[in-house]
C-alpha cells in the first residue's frame, strides 16, 4: 500500500514507523501544494468523526463529508468482493480498518483536491461535496480502479489459489461438499423424527369459510 503511494521508489528497507512519518509529511505538503493552486487557506486538518459537519471551516467541513462518501465506495467495493472490511494492514482496531486502508490511496488525487476546488468556488455544502466525487468516479471509472486494486493488493503476483471461484458446503464426513445442489432426496431423516424433546410450530386454524373467503 505505501509503494502506490510513493510510485517509483524503493521502500522496502523503511520501518513502519518510517513509512508512517514520510507519508504524514507527503500529506502536509500535498494539502499546502492544494491551498497555494486554489488561494483557499489552509490551518491543518480538523474533523469530528461520524459527523462531517460538526467541526472545522469549510474546507475541513467539505474534506470530511468527501472522505465519508469515498469509505462508502470502498466498503462497497469490498464486501461485494468477499473481502473482510476489518482485515487491516495499515489502520487497525475498527470493523472498517481495511476501508480506511483502501480509501487512503485515492485522498491524494481525488477528495482532497475537489475539497479545495469546491471552497474556491464557494460550494460549501455537503452534497456538493458528494455530487462533485460522484462526478469524478464516473469520469474516470474509479470503482474499476479500485477493484483491480483490491484484487492485486489481496492476491499479488505469483499466488495461486486451487479453486478460487470454489462454491463447497461443509461435510463431518466427506470433508466439503458441493453448493448449489438440492440434497433433500438423499438425506437420511430417519433418525430425526419428532419426540418429545421437539418443540411443534403450527398456525391457528382455519375453518373452511375463512379458507374460501
Amino acid at each position: 500500500m505505501y509503494s502506490m503511494r510513493f510510485p517509483g521508489e524503493d521502500i522496502s528497507a523503511l520501518t513502519m514507523q518510517q513509512l508512517r512519518g514520510r507519508e504524514g509529511t507527503r500529506v502536509r505538503k500535498y494539502y499546502r501544494s492544494q491551498a497555494d493552486r486554489t488561494g483557499v487557506p489552509w490551518n491543518g486538518r480538523l474533523y469530528k468523526a461520524g459527523d462531517a459537519f460538526a467541526a472545522g471551516d469549510d474546507l475541513n467541513r467539505l474534506l470530511s463529508a468527501a472522505n465519508a462518501a469515498l469509505y462508502g465506495i470502498c466498503h462497497a467495493v469490498i464486501i461485494g468482493l468477499g473481502a473482510s472490511p476489518g482485515l487491516g494492514f495499515v489502520h487497525t482496531g475498527k470493523a472498517t480498518s481495511f476501508v480506511l486502508d483502501i480509501a487512503d490511496l485515492y485522498k491524494a488525487e481525488y477528495t482532497i483536491p475537489l475539497a479545495f476546488d469546491l471552497a474556491a468556488q464557494g460550494l460549501t455544502e455537503e452534497r456538493d461535496a458528494r455530487l462533485g466525487l460522484r462526478d469524478l468516479i464516473a469520469r474516470d471509472r474509479l470503482l474499476s480502479r479500485i477493484v483491480t486494486d483490491v484484487k492485486n493488493l489481496l492476491t499479488p503476483e505469483g499466488t495461486d489459489f486451487d479453486d478460487p471461484e470454489a462454491n463447497l458446503l461443509w461435510d463431518e464426513h466427506l470433508g466439503a461438499v458441493p453448493g448449489g445442489t438440492n440434497y433433500a432426496a438423499h438425506a437420511d431423516l430417519s433418525a430425526h423424527d419428532m419426540t418429545d424433546n421437539h418443540i411443534a410450530v403450527i398456525g391457528p386454524e382455519i375453518n373452511d369459510t375463512e379458507a374460501t373467503s
